[in-house]
């Protein structure tokens, strides 16, 4: 078995969190099997391991041998998590762990597109469906762009940048091309300091993937599927989806309220999760020095009980407005 082109992130904290392992549990993010494995090493009956990224399914062959009938491959996004576990034929999982974003063995591939280290097409999609980024810069308005960039970016230059593209259309199929432009509109700063182009390729990458929004409809399908007892573990990337897991566990370990000393105690709805983690877990020096990619991760984790799932109320998880226009016509 070769080594996976992926180092997972914070794997002994993932593990930590998830002891003791066993039962059914499903990645939501597989990748290269990092955390599957891991899982099915510390004594998981069965994983089901769940990418919408075809690149995953072609690399089973690599690492899968070892596990046989223990994993099940899943294709299809974690938005939809529990519809495809029980598909599968699984009616609860006893544990939920997902790595959001993109992983390093997508950034590291240029013909993805999610990189501006080397020229390749403007991609920057996880499977192989929907518009591409390259649609996106050549269609979108002004407005939405500089939305999107300011929104999922936190780019201060988001209308400038936004104009510049809309002034070099149509774009060309090319990385390079288009981090040109943006450089041009976001000077570089202080050695050391992230490329210009790096919140604006963030923020593309965001809005072609619906990650924040994807994020929401897995935690949710988390809450209804895990069993009592049942273990959510979520690892992110940046403070956008740091934002939505905490807020997301906090309004359903109870932590928001119910009432004061100065008002009448109002119906408050039996929590959902109890919380492993009470602040959020970052990489060991240690692990820092192995994996660069590892110093914005962040670990969340908590414990499902035996109330049932809140509504599906995504008001109050911080989510871009964006996202939230995007959820609300879904009817989440």
């Amino acid at each position: 078995m070769t080594d996976a082109p992926h180092i997972p992130v914070l794997l002994d904290e993932v593990i930590a969190a998830a002891t003791p392992v066993g039962g059914v549990w499903l990645d939501g993010t597989l990748g290269a099997g990092g955390y599957t494995r891991a899982l099915l090493n510390a004594g998981a009956d069965r994983v089901l391991g769940v990418d919408r990224d075809p690149r995953a399914e072609a690399e089973l062959a690599v690492w899968t041998e070892p596990y046989a009938e223990r994993f099940t491959f899943l294709a299809g996004t974690f938005g939809r998590l529990d519809e495809l576990a029980r598909d599968a034929g699984v009616q609860t999982l006893d544990g939920v762990v997902l790595d959001i974003g993109v992983s390093s063995m997508q950034i590291d591939e240029a013909e993805r597109g999610f990189s501006f280290q080397k020229d390749g097409p403007l991609d920057m999609r996880m499977g192989q469906d929907g518009p591409r980024a390259l649609d996106l810069v050549n269609e979108a308005s002004e407005a939405h762009l500089a939305d999107i960039i300011f929104q999922y970016g936190e780019e201060r230059a988001s209308r400038r940048i936004a104009k510049a593209i809309i002034a070099a259309r149509p774009l060309p199929d090319s990385t390079l091309a288009l981090a040109d432009i943006i450089s041009k509109e976001v000077p570089r700063g202080k050695p050391g300091l992230p490329h210009p182009a790096t919140r604006t390729f963030q923020a593309l990458r965001i809005a072609v993937n619906e990650e924040l929004a994807e994020l929401v409809r897995g935690l949710l399908a988390a809450e209804r599927i895990l069993a009592p007892g049942g273990t959510l573990i979520v690892v992110t990337f940046h403070s956008l989806e740091d934002r939505i897991v905490k807020r997301f566990l906090a309004d359903r370990a109870g932590k928001g309220g119910g009432g004061s000393r100065y008002a009448p105690m109002q119906h408050v709805t039996p929590p959902s999760f109890e919380m492993i983690t009470r602040k959020a877990v970052t990489s060991q020096p240690e692990e820092l020095e192995r994996n660069p990619r590892a110093r914005s991760a962040k670990l969340r984790a908590a414990r499902r009980t035996d109330a049932a799932p809140f509504p599906a109320d995504v008001a109050g998880l911080g989510l871009p407005g964006l996202d939230r226009t995007l959820l609300s016509s879904e009817g989440t």
